[in-house]
């Protein structure tokens, strides 16, 4: 095992790395903005160093790769862990890392490269068995090459950046002179969100589940899944609360796309957590999206339901130790959901709201708490809103779900407006407790 390691990140993700370094004995050393470097975050205090990276913007410290790879050489550290976000995806920072000596606790590069492009894994997944979404074969010249390809599968059609993510360069077009109009729009999103302008076109399956696999490889052919999580609820692409298991699957499509995940991640050689992300359309058929080359935000509730902790499995396979068990070893147990809470105004379109949290605490029965956060700490306008991760496991959903909205029920937060009223209210729908719902559920809800 690593004697030290960096964490290349901040918040709750920074907050998880620190307790899976102490739980393996291991030094843990935090980069730091200068903003986030005085904000009250417990975790800073735990760590066994931490040192800054740079100014508040993450442009100019998570996100400065040099400065980063530097810290880490200069505090002595073997290893870096990149957590989830910033540079956890990019393949030239894994590189970079590699070139100055330091174990990046994740995929390879190549590995990176081929599922960092929504195209290319595409075409990995093909290659690897698994079933993808009818569009178009590759990148799209043109608007005239969309309308081409949108011909084929039909409409209505989804536009895609190919380097995309958190909903970005996505366009629903109903038809070919919306197509034509959303190219273009699409084409500059993704630029300015990428550096890429690169599209590719699929099919829009109305009412759409995501449903997506936790896999682990060890990098030498080895990989195992660990069933699948609901990630359905969502508002503008961006997922608010999952569950394990999903209620939309029989216990046969676990087993057969799982078992299909771990072949893929296995006959890819990957090494380290990754996510399968699938589209369950209306005839209950599943169709790979992509790959998240990396751990989830909501790996926690695949941890309650397996066991297992997925934040040590990374520090072990990156060390050189292996999978944490075999296929048939791995065991599923209830069900735990679980709500990410963010410091945004609902009754202001969701804005961010930064600001200092005046009370902090929330716990409950069956109940854990992810968060970076205590008492007089401050959210910064420079990252992302998600200010704590409450999740809760329960015998089965039913407990799950009542575990869950105890906690929020009782929760005391203040200094900052919380999403946590959302989360009562999409618990209390007769829907949501019935499993009935899909990625545009939540939309039609608050429409």
């Amino acid at each position: 095992m690593f004697r030290k390691v960096f964490i290349a990140n901040r918040g709750e993700v920074a907050a998880r790395m620190v307790r899976a370094c102490r739980e393996l004995g291991v030094e843990s050393v935090c980069g730091v903005s200068d903003t986030d470097a005085d904000a009250g975050f417990p975790y800073l205090a735990e760590a066994t160093q931490r040192i800054r990276l740079g100014p508040g913007p993450a442009a100019q410290s998570y996100l400065a790769m040099e400065n980063v790879v530097q810290a880490a050489v200069q505090t002595g550290c073997s290893a870096l862990h990149p957590g989830w976000g910033f540079l956890a995806e990019n393949a030239r920072f894994a590189a970079l890392c590699a070139q100055h000596g330091l174990t990046f606790i994740g995929p390879s590069p190549a590995a990176m490269d081929l599922m960092g492009g929504k195209v290319s894994s595409r075409a990995a997944a093909q290659a690897a068995g698994l079933p993808v979404v009818p569009g178009s074969e590759g990148v799209l010249a043109d608007a005239a090459a969309a309308v081409r390809s949108a011909d084929q599968v039909g409409y209505p059609v989804v536009l895609k950046a190919d380097a995309g993510g958190g909903g970005r360069g996505i366009r629903r077009c109903a038809n070919a002179d919306e197509l034509r109009t959303a190219f273009s729009e699409a084409a500059r999103e993704a630029e300015a969100a990428f550096g890429n302008a690169a599209l590719y076109l699929e099919k829009f399956l109305a009412g759409g589940r995501h449903i997506e696999f936790q896999v682990l490889g060890d990098g030498r052919g080895g990989a195992i899944h660990l069933g699948e999580r609901e990630c359905s609820i969502q508002r503008r692409h961006q997922k608010l609360l999952e569950e394990a298991p999903s209620p939309a699957l029989s216990s046969e499509q676990r087993a057969r796309m799982g078992e299909a995940c771990a072949r893929a991640t296995a006959h890819w050689r990957y090494a380290g957590a990754g996510t399968m992300e699938f589209l369950l359309d209306a005839d209950g058929a599943l169709h790979f999206l992509e790959m998240n080359t990396r751990l989830q935000v909501e790996h926690p509730v695949t941890e309650a339901v397996t066991g297992l902790d997925l934040a040590q499995a990374q520090f072990r396979i990156a060390a050189g130790q292996g999978l944490p068990c075999t296929q048939s070893e791995v065991r599923w147990s209830g069900h735990a959901m679980e709500a990410r809470i963010n410091a945004e105004d609902p009754e202001d379109g969701f804005r961010p709201a930064p600001g200092t949290v005046k009370d902090f605490q929330i716990v409950g029965e069956g109940v854990r708490v992810d968060t970076h956060l205590a008492p007089g700490a401050r959210i910064s306008p420079f990252y992302d809103s998600l200010i704590a991760k409450v999740i809760a496991h329960g015998q089965d959903r039913a407990q799950a779900i009542d575990r869950l909205d105890s906690a929020l029920a009782a929760a005391c937060v203040s200094g900052v407006p919380t999403t946590l009223a959302l989360h009562r209210r999409i618990l209390a729908h007769a829907d949501f407790r019935a499993g009935r719902f899909d990625t545009q559920w939540l939309e039609r809800l608050l429409s």
